[in-house]
């Protein structure tokens, strides 16, 4: 069964109303607006340039990481019972129904991804030989090395460069422990 195609312009004003709800009680920080409007911006980006791979996989992308932002926003921010009044029970939960949309909108973004030419898979070799140039030559050397030899889309990059970082965070969090 096929899943019936969804603007990405619907999507972003979704995702738009959805956002001004959840802030509309300064229930939750400024990071909250900051972090999903900058990202429907970046969605806006994608609408006006329908060919560009970049501004699609961006979209996706910060879709994806205000999934992990709105979990950490919600579980902090959530107030006790004591001083949840109406209002801030509607903004909490339309917070909270925007972000079981986003699994979904990032489903059907990801549609348009591969509409718009991108590949279906992302192949990661987490054992390349970047990883002994990290160990030897350290983070700079390998983002550099990284941007210079990848072949990928940019989308592809990022995902590198990101894993990369998140390896040397580990790694200089691993030397601190000892």
């Amino acid at each position: 069964m096929e899943l019936p195609a969804v603007s990405l312009k619907a999507i972003i004003l979704v995702h738009w109303l959805l956002t001004v709800w959840g802030c509309m009680n300064y229930l939750f920080p400024a990071s909250y607006a900051w972090g999903n409007f900058s990202i429907l911006a970046v969605g806006i980006w994608a609408v006006v340039q329908r060919d560009s791979l970049d501004a699609i996989m961006m979209f996706l992308t910060g879709l994806l990481l205000t999934v992990l932002t709105d979990i950490i926003h919600v579980c902090v921010f959530y107030p006790s019972n004591d001083y949840l009044t109406d209002v801030k029970r509607f903004s909490i939960g339309m917070a909270i129904f925007s972000l079981l949309l986003k699994p979904a909108s990032c489903y059907f973004v990801y549609q348009m991804y591969r509409e718009r030419g991108g590949e279906y898979t992302f192949n990661i070799d987490l054992e390349s030989s970047s990883d002994s140039n990290f160990a030897h030559y350290g983070i700079d050397t390998t983002v550099v090395t990284l941007i210079q030899c990848n072949s990928g889309c940019a989308g592809q990059r990022m995902v590198l460069l990101t894993l990369q970082c998140l390896k040397a965070v580990t790694f200089f969090a691993s030397t601190k422990a000892v």
